[in-house]
């Protein structure tokens, strides 16, 4: 897996984690290239953004003094989860070539389980519609799938809170992250 280079603010606590001893800040983070939750601790006199991109990456860095670790699931305050939405959101937008790559390309996961009935509120019926649309032409963008395939929850939607519970660590297979 490559190193992240950059992240994105998901919250800025400048007196710390509430119930803990220490009062020194810390920012809830996300990796911009693998999704990892990142607990990072700013420079002296520094201040953070939400939203903000801060680099991460080896050598100099100018507001982020050290990474913590990963940042565990159940420390995600509430504006980093509210944050994180809208980052993955920005995210299937802006990458949505390799979400349609996914619709066209997933497989079986064994002779039981197809990598679509990973999707919420995506189902065996959902999985053979969409196997036979793509049989007749690969699609080509989540509105042509939503389209051809009739009674389909909005992919985008299901596309989102899949990758949610990916990054929260919560599932056995992982369709759109390697595994943490």
């Amino acid at each position: 897996m490559e190193k992240e280079e950059n992240a994105i603010v998901l919250d800025y606590l400048p007196y710390g984690y509430p119930l803990e001893k220490k009062m020194m800040p810390i920012a809830q983070a996300i990796g911009v290239n693998n999704f990892i939750l990142l607990q990072l601790i700013p420079r002296r006199g520094v201040k953070l953004e939400i939203a903000e991109k801060v680099y991460i990456g080896d050598g100099k860095r100018d507001k982020i003094y050290y990474i913590f670790g990963k940042l565990p699931e159940n420390k995600l305050t509430e504006t980093a989860k509210e944050q994180l939405q809208g980052f993955i959101q920005k995210e299937v937008e802006s990458d949505e070539k390799k979400f349609i790559d996914f619709f066209n390309k997933a497989e079986a996961i064994n002779t039981r389980i197809h990598q679509f009935e990973l999707l919420p509120g995506f189902g065996k019926k959902h999985t053979e519609a969409i196997l036979s649309e793509r049989n007749k032409k690969p699609f080509e963008s989540l509105e042509d799938l939503k389209t051809r395939v009739s009674n389909l929850p909005d992919p985008k939607k299901a596309i989102e809170k899949r990758l949610f519970k990916e990054i929260m660590g919560k599932e056995k297979y992982y369709l759109f992250m390697r595994g943490n």
